[in-house]
C-alpha cells in the first residue's frame, strides 16, 4: 500500500467519523465510528502500519502530544474561572469520587493494573488515553494499552443519555422559578469565549511587530516552552519522577499568563488540525493488536469501570453540591463533562433547552444557567485534570 493511498484511507475514516456524529447531533461520537472502521480494517485488509506508512510514525504522535499540552495550558485563565470556583469544586469532587471507587472496589473486581489503566481516560480525551495506552504498552500489558483506547471511545454513551436526563429535570425546574418570578437571566451566557479569549496584561511586553509575528515565531515559541518543560522533567528525574507532559500543562499555564504565548496559539499558527489529526491516527493505531477475542475479553471489565466509576462520580458530586448549594442534577451534569467535553458539553445543554421552550428569552435564561458551568466542567476535566491524572498514574505501571 502506497503512502498516499494509506493517508486516503486513514482521513476518509475521520471524516466519515464527524459525518456521523454531526448528522446524529453528536448522540453517536465520532471516535466510536472511527474505532469500529478501524477494527473493521486491521481484521481485514489494513497492514499493521497503515498509521507510520501513511507519514505518522511514533516519533510524530510525541511531538504532536508535546505541542497539543503546551497548548492547551494557554487555555486556562485563572482570572476568568475565578468566578466558577464552585463549578470547579464540583467538578473535581466527581473525578475524585471516580478514584475513590475505582481504586477501592473496582480494584477488588477488576485488578490494579487495570484500574491504573482506566481511571485517566474515563476522564478524560485522546492526550490521556494515548498516555496511558503508551504507557501500558511499554510496560507489556499489550491488553491494556488496547483498553484504555477502548474505554476512551465507549465512554460518551453513558455520558450523553445520562446528562440529557439531568439537564432536562434541572431546565424545568429553572423554567418554573422563571416563569413564578423566582430566577432571573444570568449576564455571563457566553461562558466558552470567557474562559479562552482574554488577554493577558504581560502580552504587550513579548509581542512582535505583526510582519515578525509569523507562524514559524508562534510554532517557535511553543516549542521552546515544550523543549523547557522536557528539560526541566529531566534534571528533576534523580530527585523526583514528574511527567514531562504535567510540566508542559503547567508550563503552558505559566507561559500564557505572562503573556509569552498567545491564547489558542496552535489555531493562530495554523497548525492544530494537523497536530490533532496526527494524535487521532496514531491513538487508533493502537487497536491494531486487538483480536476479536481480545475484545470479548474487556467488555466485562470495561463495562463494570463505567458503572462503578459513575456510581463513585454520583456521590462524590452529590455531596460537592449539598454543601455548595448547587442542586445534585447539575452538580452531576457538570461532573459528568469528563466523559465528553468539547463540543458536547455545548450541543447537549442547547439541545436540551430546544426541547423544554420555544420562547426565545425563556431558552436565553435557561442556557445563561445551564451552559457556562457545562463549559467550564469540560474544560477542567478533560483539558486539564486528567492529563495531570494520565502523567500521575503512568508511573504506577
Amino acid at each position: 500500500m502506497s503512502q498516499m493511498l494509506a493517508l486516503v484511507i486513514l482521513t476518509f475514516i475521520l471524516f466519515i467519523g464527524d459525518f456521523v456524529s454531526a448528522r446524529t447531533k453528536a448522540w453517536v461520537p465520532s471516535v466510536f465510528i472511527c474505532a469500529v472502521l478501524f477494527l473493521i480494517g486491521y481484521w481485514t485488509f489494513f497492514p499493521e502500519d497503515i498509521v507510520s506508512l501513511a507519514g505518522i510514525p511514533p516519533v510524530v504522535a510525541t511531538l504532536s502530544m508535546y505541542l497539543l499540552i503546551t497548548h492547551l495550558g494557554t487555555l486556562l485563565s485563572l482570572n476568568e474561572l475565578k468566578r466558577q470556583w464552585k463549578t470547579i469544586v464540583i467538578a473535581l469532587s466527581g473525578i475524585l469520587g471516580v478514584i475513590a471507587m475505582l481504586m477501592t472496589v473496582g480494584t477488588l473486581i477488576f485488578g490494579f493494573q487495570t484500574m491504573v489503566v482506566a481511571i485517566p481516560p474515563l476522564v478524560g480525551g485522546v492526550v490521556s488515553s494515548l498516555i496511558m495506552s503508551e504507557a501500558a504498552s511499554a510496560a507489556g500489558f499489550t491488553t491494556l494499552a488496547v483498553f484504555a483506547i477502548v474505554i476512551y471511545v465507549i465512554q460518551g454513551f453513558a455520558g450523553y443519555p445520562i446528562t440529557a436526563v439531568l439537564l432536562k429535570k434541572e431546565g424545568k425546574h429553572l423554567l418554573e422559578l422563571y416563569r413564578n418570578g423566582q430566577l432571573e437571566k444570568k449576564q455571563q451566557s457566553d461562558g466558552a469565549k470567557e474562559v479562552t479569549a482574554t488577554v493577558e496584561p504581560g502580552a504587550a511586553r513579548w509581542k512582535m511587530p505583526e510582519k515578525y509575528n509569523t507562524n514559524f515565531y508562534k510554532f517557535f515559541k511553543l516549542a521552546l516552552v515544550g523543549y523547557l518543560a522536557y528539560l526541566t522533567s529531566t534534571l528533576l528525574a534523580p530527585v523526583v519522577n514528574i511527567s514531562p507532559f504535567i510540566l508542559c500543562l503547567v508550563f503552558g499555564v505559566i507561559a500564557s499568563s505572562v503573556g509569552f504565548l498567545e491564547k489558542q496559539v496552535l489555531q493562530k499558527a495554523n497548525g492544530f488540525g494537523f497536530l490533532i489529526l496526527a494524535l487521532m491516527l496514531f491513538i487508533f493505531n493502537g487497536l491494531n493488536q486487538a483480536t476479536p477475542t481480545m475484545m470479548l475479553s474487556i467488555l466485562f471489565p470495561l463495562i463494570g469501570t463505567i458503572i462503578v466509576g459513575l456510581i463513585g462520580m454520583y456521590i462524590f458530586s452529590a455531596i460537592a453540591g449539598k454543601i455548595l448549594k448547587v442542586s445534585k442534577n447539575m452538580a452531576f451534569a457538570v461532573s459528568l463533562t469528563a466523559l465528553y467535553g468539547f463540543p458536547a458539553d455545548y450541543i447537549i445543554p442547547k439541545e436540551v433547552v430546544n426541547s423544554l421552550t420555544e420562547d426565545e428569552e425563556e431558552r436565553d435564561v435557561l442556557l445563561s444557567h445551564m451552559l457556562p458551568p457545562m463549559l467550564v466542567g469540560g474544560f477542567i476535566t478533560v483539558t486539564i485534570v486528567s492529563v495531570v491524572l494520565a502523567g500521575i498514574f503512568a508511573g504506577f505501571l
